[in-house]
Parts: structure tokens; sequence; C-alpha cells
């Protein structure tokens, strides 16, 4: 199975995790080396896209959903109709709400100036900074269980989903108050040093580097 996008993308990360943990071999191609094809996966040029033989297919979440149904243990996305629910909404969460205010750091300060060779907008990266992200962290702090997992106190998508905005957020050096929020602290860390994770959050890492 191909994979269109960069790791760099939460969206896209989330697919590659995903796969990792489930045993999926994903090969991973920036949309730029086979346009045509990305296109063919993705009308509208989002990332990630998938291409598995001649079905394709773009949408994170759906391609998730895709890869469950392909290879349904370890199930990511429970059974169980209230922990199934519960998972799509951290899903939705991490995605909108999480990212949402994320984006607004990452772009302006490492997409826009590094990538687009443009200046981006710092003010409205500081006033998510300052504004619209510590209630998010509080959020996530008080509904932590302490298994750590989010929900039916095992590994999900809702886990990975939620993980993975905060690869940006470290790449960005983002303090995220660990000694007032230890929960989410801790949850970050096991996530994101697990390999799924780890693999790709130090290739981005050096990749930045050498993008400075």
């Amino acid at each position: 199975m191909i994979i269109y996008g960069s790791s760099l993308s939460p969206f896209v990360r989330k697919v590659l995790v995903s796969g990792a943990e489930k045993g999926i071999a994903l090969e991973l191609k920036g949309p730029g080396s086979d346009e045509a094809e990305f296109r063919e996966a993705s009308p509208f040029g989002k990332m990630p896209a998938l291409k598995d033989g001649d079905f394709t297919l773009s949408d994170s979440t759906a391609i998730v959903t895709y890869l469950e149904a392909v290879r349904p243990e370890p199930s990511l996305i429970p059974a169980e109709p209230r922990a199934r629910a519960r998972t799509i909404w951290y899903d939705e969460f991490a995605d909108t709400i999480l990212f949402g205010c994320g984006r607004k750091m990452f772009f302006n300060r490492i997409v826009a100036p590094r990538f687009l060779g443009r200046e981006g907008n710092l003010a409205e990266a500081e006033q998510a900074e300052r504004e619209e992200l510590p209630p998010i962290l509080d959020y996530l702090e008080g509904i932590i269980p302490d298994s750590g997992w989010l929900v039916e106190d095992r590994l999900t998508l809702a886990d990975i989903a939620v993980a993975s905005p905060f690869a940006n957020l470290r790449h960005l050096g983002i303090d995220i108050g660990a000694a007032r929020r230890p929960k989410l602290a801790a949850f970050i860390d096991r996530m994101l040093s697990r390999p799924s994770f780890k693999d790709w959050v130090d290739r981005e890492t050096a990749f930045l580097a050498r993008a400075a």
C-alpha cells in the first residue's frame, strides 16, 4: 500500500502509526513524487491519500477505517458501541480542535518560513499558544484515565490520533506545563516513545534541522 503525504502532517502520521501498530507495510511517497497518482487518490489535493492496487482513498480517518477492515487485529477501533463512538470522538477532536489550534503555530512558525519562503503570521501563532491551547491541554489532563489509555484501557485510534499533533508541538518546543498536567505529559511521552511514532518523529526532527 502507498500513502501519499508528509509525516509532518499529523493526519499522515496518524495513518503511518496505525499501519505500523497493525503490522501493515505502508510506503510513504511525497505527493509531488507522482502528482498524477496523488491526484487520482485525492482529487482535492489533501493529504494523506492511499493507493492499494486499483483502490484509492483520501482522508486519514477513512484510510484508518480501511486498514482496520483489511487487518482487524490488533483492533484500533473498538466494537463495543460506546467505546467505538468515544474513539471516533477523540479522533475528530484531535483533527479539528487540537490540531486546529496547533496548525496555527506549526504553519506560521515552521511551514511558512522554512518551506514557503514567506513570513508566517506570528501574532496568530502566539495568540493560539497563549489563549487557545491551555484549555485544550486542561481538558485532556482532566479526561485521561488512570490507565493512561483513552478508551478501553488499551491502545486505540483515540490514543494515536490525540498523540499525533503533539509531535508537531514538540517540534515547536511548546511547553505543555508538565507540572500542572502530569497525566497528559506521561501520555505524550509514552505514545511518542512507541517505535511506531518514534521512527517517524526522529526522521522529522532530522529533516527540520536540515531545513532550518
